[in-house]
């Protein structure tokens, strides 16, 4: 009986399932997979196949229980749904493969408990998986839209404030009050401009198009000039041929330049200088920024990834600018790297592939 053959074949058939893990296309985690889930199962199907044939069957909610436990175990592994499916699928082929092998064979009554085992068993442990994932999600969004609304605020209330002041007209338009109000609007259109990309790179909207980099960059440049101007900061541009063009999204590109920027001006002293280049290197286009923020202090932190630690000491801004601008960037094939110059700066490097029909011009200061 299949019952009988499950026991007796039990290191045979979690071996067989062992070697199929091994031929997935994806990474194993951890063979805990196997550890907990597998041979669990398999005393579970043997139980509920010897029971069937007396007055009291195997509870199903046994399984389902203890599926929902291994399904909560593969999500803390970082496996997904489809691993949680082939997890169980797999045992099955498994099963078949060495009955067939033993010359076994299986009646339809058991195959139909076999598959409702099955189908129990893969319910309860990506249900479990799903809930998990949701939560975690849900959690985390609340968090980020907690401290971006909190963002929101802060700017919005620091702009009201300077508003009123002007309005009594006690003070310049042109003085530090006016400066700290241009200040609170050009970081709140910033801080849109980021979540709006942020979104539509969630939504997977995109539109590649041909962009001429030169033109482009002149466009960053008139925000740019502004930013410098209100931080008292240098600011200059080099021009590159008009002829080279790269393939991207010009929203998101800009949304990668305009971070880097803002960055570069956040962290360099007042007085200081901010320099934006472009130039060719064999089949790439390198859109650079520069600044005298002093260098990145040395740590493990990888200053592209979301709410790592500023530089220096500012703290403004939900950590998300650099962050933002490499997943734009490799959305268009490219990516962003930096070099970092302790006691001086930092030069961040946005690489891109030059468009396949641009001639090869040279870049001109």
């Amino acid at each position: 009986m299949l019952h009988e053959f499950l026991s007796s074949h039990r290191e045979a058939i979690i071996a067989r399932t062992r070697a199929k893990l091994t031929d997935r296309p994806w990474p194993l985690v951890s063979t805990s997979e196997l550890e907990y889930g597998v041979p669990l199962f398999l005393t579970q199907l043997s139980e509920t196949l010897r029971l069937e044939t007396t007055d009291t069957p195997f509870a199903s909610s046994a399984i389902m229980t203890a599926a929902v436990k291994h399904g909560g175990e593969l999500r803390a592994l970082g496996f997904n749904i489809s691993q949680v499916v082939h997890d169980y699928g797999d045992i099955c082929q498994a099963v078949t493969a060495v009955a067939v092998e033993e010359h076994v064979d299986i009646t339809t009554d058991e195959f139909h408990v076999l598959n409702r085992c099955l189908d129990a068993a893969i319910a309860g442990a990506v249900t479990e998986h799903s809930r998990i994932t949701a939560e975690s999600r849900s959690t985390g969004e609340i968090e980020r839209s907690g401290q971006l609304a909190h963002e929101i605020r802060d700017l919005l209330n620091t702009a009201f404030l300077a508003f009123h002041t002007l309005k009594r007209g006690t003070v310049a338009i042109n003085g530090s009050t006016g400066t700290v109000l241009g200040r609170s609007l050009m970081n709140l259109r910033d801080l849109v401009d980021n979540t709006l990309s942020d979104i539509r790179m969630s939504a997977n909207i995109a539109r590649q198009e041909r962009v001429p980099v030169s033109v482009f960059l002149d466009e960053i440049a008139l925000a740019a000039n502004l930013h410098a101007e209100f931080r008292n900061l240098r600011f200059d541009m080099n021009q590159i041929d008009a002829r080279v063009c790269v393939n991207a999204d010009p929203q998101l590109l800009a949304s990668a330049v305009m971070n880097l920027l803002n960055n570069a001006f956040k962290f360099t002293p007042a007085r200081g200088h901010v320099s934006l280049r472009a130039r060719i290197e064999d089949d790439r286009v390198l859109i650079e920024v520069e600044d005298e923020c002093g260098g990145i202090p040395d740590t493990k932190a990888d200053p592209f990834e979301a709410f790592t630690d500023r530089r220096k000491h500012d703290r403004s801004g939900l950590g998300l600018g650099l962050s933002i601008a490499r997943k734009a960037v490799r959305r268009s094939g490219g990516d962003i790297n930096f070099r970092n110059m302790p006691g001086t700066g930092c030069v961040f490097v946005i690489d891109m592939p030059l468009a396949t029909d641009t001639p090869a011009p040279m870049a001109t200061a």
